[in-house]
């Protein structure tokens, strides 16, 4: 029976490829993802280390400069974190004078977060990252909008084997 993350078309377990990696998990979409995705996390700590954020806080800088104030659970849902991982995240941004947290006045269960002027000023910083990644990639922005789409149908695809029948 054949392994469903299969691609076609390649040469036989044991083989020798040219790109070095393992032969035996050459075969596997799973490996090609994961394997993108260190591609990318190089990329983007090379990138942002000039900033001084990592990717993750670079991802909750990005939601705040496309719109600024947003409460912890938004922020959470919005990177599909938790809210005890969110957190520290949000602190360590805080102690950097990055952003600022505040209870909600009508609601003290809800924290809101927003950009400093620190914050505000780093996105200038920033803009030219997404470029960056859109040149490093190699894609035309075709090629980029559909390998996006594809990326999000796999996930809504994998997420919704993932709930209860």
């Amino acid at each position: 029976m054949s392994n469903p993350t299969d691609r076609p078309g390649k040469s036989a377990p044991g083989a020798n490829t040219a790109t070095g990696h393992h032969e035996d998990l050459d075969d596997f979409l799973c490996f090609a993802v994961y394997e993108a995705n260190l591609a990318f996390n190089q990329l983007y700590r090379s990138l942002l280390d000039d900033l001084g954020l990592t990717y993750p806080q670079y991802l909750v800088m990005t939601l705040l400069w496309r719109r600024d104030v947003r409460a912890v659970k938004e922020i959470g849902d919005a990177l599909s974190l938790e809210y005890n991982t969110v957190t520290p995240l949000i602190k360590r941004l805080e102690a950097m004078d990055l952003v600022s947290r505040v209870r909600d006045l009508e609601d003290q269960r809800v924290v809101k977060v927003s950009l400093t002027a620190g914050g505000k000023a780093l996105e200038k910083q920033a803009r030219h990252i997404p470029q960056c990644v859109a040149d490093a990639s190699g894609l035309s922005m075709k090629a980029f909008t559909e390998l996006k789409s594809s990326l999000e149908d796999l996930r809504n695809n994998l997420k919704s084997r993932e709930e209860p029948s």
